[in-house]
């Protein structure tokens, strides 16, 4: 089929484009075509690389991809991981929590040796260790350790130390040392939760 002439009648004016043929695509549609075909071409060499690589004996990367972090709370851990983290952070309780804030242990104020048997230690100590490492980093700025010792020592001391804090039961005295747990409360009454789906 030969194009229209210039002039003749159905030819298209100048600047006028000329119009579809029927059945003939849009730009629109040619680009989504191409767009849809060059997404299954990527598909399909994303496919036959994982292939090669199981043929050869590699790992497939998804397999090796890091798993998501987990959470900062040490109470969160796996049995390893928490023994882990005791076992580096422990230097830390010994030579600057206990040399430079531990005090005179009275009393009044209670210190159990034995601190990573008591579950309420091992978290608030750990809390008070990551802050540390976080207020103490020169990206902090000059106020980070005062921010530190105001917001995160007072208060673990507070409680760790306290009569009834979870050190109230032992004692440290050389002549009658005394290490003692304390017990959890009853779990919760699964009878005083609300039914699921109850309007307010």
């Amino acid at each position: 089929m030969t194009a229209p002439i210039p002039g003749l009648p159905g030819a298209p004016t100048p600047g006028e484009q000329p119009p579809d043929r029927p059945g003939t695509p849009s730009l629109d549609e040619l680009l989504a075509r191409v767009s849809a075909l060059s997404a299954e071409r990527d598909r399909e060499a994303e496919l036959v690389e994982r292939l090669t690589r199981t043929v050869a004996g590699e790992p497939d990367e998804e397999e090796t991809a890091p798993e998501a972090p987990q959470s900062m709370c040490i109470l969160a851990l796996d049995d390893a991981a928490y023994a882990e983290e005791l076992r580096v952070m422990t230097p830390w309780v010994d030579q600057i929590l206990l040399r430079t804030y531990g005090r005179e242990t009275t009393s009044g104020r209670p210190w159990c040796t034995r601190w990573p048997e008591h579950e309420e230690a091992v978290a608030r100590i750990h809390a008070a260790w990551l802050a540390w490492q976080s207020l103490t980093d020169p990206e902090a700025g000059a106020t980070g350790p005062s921010i530190w010792q105001r917001d995160h020592l007072e208060q673990l001391l507070a409680h760790l130390r306290s009569p009834d804090g979870p050190f109230g039961a032992c004692t440290t005295s050389p002549e009658r040392p005394h290490h003692r747990l304390l017990p959890a409360p009853a779990f919760t009454d699964p009878d005083s939760l609300p039914p699921i789906g109850l309007a307010a």
